[in-house]
């Protein structure tokens, strides 16, 4: 563990979910290629569909309506149902292949299981202090097996753009009722994350699940208060 600056009493802890609490990227590549299976499976016009076809229609909402790069969940529903209206599909065969095919996405983006650790960490911090969820995802707390450790969980949308604006941050200061100051933020985005959460006003602590933590290799524009070389050290700092 190596300290940067001082901290206060902590009295709540805020998580980043995604590559903080469990290696991410993986999980994505798996999703995306189960939904392809799916698609060809399920609506055979998908099968011969150009390579880059989903993106196009991806980056064409965007560019349309940039705030929905904050809502990966809307955005995918809707380049999933332009996609589909491009391959012919309409009505009721539209609306039904737009929703099997999200609902296919999102349960698999969340069918992984988390190491008992974290579990039992958690478990541990919540029966301490409240907790709370802050991502940029949408993975499904319930699913994995995480909701009933949070008293609040908070993704990023339209309303609540993503980290680093500091929207979640104080939708979730609010909901703890707790001062700025005192509430810590564990994340693995430097950029994100940390920066986010220092221009909320919160402490921080870098940890990621997902790769060496080494900060010579980080896009690092502000120091955490503390980095952490695992995650059971925040039991030492509450």
């Amino acid at each position: 563990m190596i300290y940067y600056k001082k901290l206060n009493k902590i009295q709540a802890i805020t998580f980043d979910l995604d590559d903080t609490l469990y290696e991410n990227t993986s999980v994505i590549v798996e999703a995306e290629r189960s939904l392809i299976e799916f698609m060809q499976q399920q609506y055979p016009a998908t099968r011969h569909v150009e390579k880059g076809f989903w993106r196009k229609q991806q980056k064409a909402h965007i560019l349309a309506n940039p705030s929905l790069k904050n809502d990966m969940g809307e955005l995918r529903r809707l380049t999933l149902n332009t996609g589909f209206k491009k391959l012919g599909l309409s009505g009721d065969e539209l609306n039904t292949a737009t929703t099997q095919c999200f609902e296919h996405f999102y349960y698999q983006r969340s069918n992984f299981t988390l190491n008992r650790n974290v579990h039992s960490l958690l478990k541990t911090l919540a029966d301490k202090l409240p907790l709370v969820a802050i991502t940029n995802g949408n993975v499904n707390l319930q699913q994995i097996g995480l909701e009933e450790y949070f008293c609040g969980s908070f993704k990023a949308s339209v309303e609540l753009p993503m980290k680093p604006h500091k929207a979640m941050f104080d939708a979730a200061q609010t909901h703890l009722n707790i001062p700025h100051g005192n509430i810590l933020h564990v994340g693995d985005n430097l950029p994100k994350d940390i920066y986010g959460a220092l221009k909320a006003g919160y402490q921080t602590a870098w940890y990621a699940e997902d790769r060496c933590m080494n900060m010579r290799h980080e896009d690092a524009q502000v120091l955490p208060h503390v980095q952490l070389s695992q995650l059971t050290q925040l039991l030492e700092l509450i």
